[in-house]
């Protein structure tokens, strides 16, 4: 069943080699070159990444035992639902995007961090529409009255060598994962950690804090990989049509 048609524009750029990338002698990347860093000797997250597997796109709670995530009892009924009726009210089936972190664990769908001084820029290649985030960096606080979006509004600090993204202001409309379909609220509050290991490979840690749909926080952990040598491509969500066909079981 095919509920959306992506078009992918043709080759941008797709071999054109990344500057600054250490290599070995044979010109290739050195993927397990120690962290780079920043002038300011912080790790530099900058580069085109991806999820190492589809897992965590699927069940963001892959890692935790069936009974662990800790549903409030209507949300549980909402996932079981969504499992049952084939995912015909997904959101990425509409055309929407997708919201944080599901856009991060969307395996074969990159995303480019470009780290700047004062924020971070992430833009993401999705099954949906091109989507960018903001990062702010520069000690601002988090809004107080925020209007409820998909990504939500994100600021970042360093602890050590990890970035720690505190990201709140979100619509109930998103889903956390595919397979499973768990809801979220307006309530949500997403923290991210970001750890690069090497320059080839970066985990980010997620802590998911929503009290009205789950009785208290829970974790996920997302291992990503360097795609070098490449940019991304446009991606644009041109087909919804036909979700009145997707009746479920």
């Amino acid at each position: 069943m095919v509920i959306a048609f992506v078009a992918a524009a043709p080759a941008q750029w797709l071999n054109y080699p990344t500057a600054g990338l250490p290599r070995t002698r044979n010109g290739k990347p050195d993927l397990a070159a120690p962290t780079p860093k920043t002038a300011v000797g912080k790790p530099d997250l900058s580069g085109i990444w991806s999820p190492a597997d589809t897992a965590h796109f699927m069940d963001l709670a892959a890692d935790l035992k069936p009974e662990d995530p800790p549903y409030q009892p209507w949300a549980k009924t909402l996932a079981d639902q969504r499992q049952g009726a084939v995912h015909k009210d997904d959101p990425l089936a509409q055309c929407m995007p997708p919201g944080v972190p599901r856009v991060e664990t969307h395996s074969g769908h990159p995303f480019k961090i470009i780290q700047m001084a004062r924020e971070l820029v992430i833009l993401y290649e999705t099954s949906s529409n091109d989507v960018f985030r903001e990062v702010f960096t520069d000690g601002r606080p988090l809004p107080k009255d925020p209007q409820p979006s998909w990504k939500g509004y994100s600021v970042g600090k360093w602890e050590g060598d990890t970035m720690v993204v505190d990201t709140i202001g979100f619509n109930d409309r998103g889903w956390l994962d595919t397979e499973m379909g768990r809801p979220q609220t307006e309530a949500l509050h997403v923290t991210e950690r970001f750890r690069r290991r090497n320059v080839g490979s970066m985990e980010i840690g997620i802590t998911i804090d929503d009290p009205k749909a789950y009785t208290k926080p829970w974790t996920a952990k997302i291992n990503l990989k360097l795609i070098p040598d490449t940019e991304l491509i446009e991606t644009v969500c041109e087909n919804s049509r036909g979700v009145e066909h997707m009746v479920g079981k």
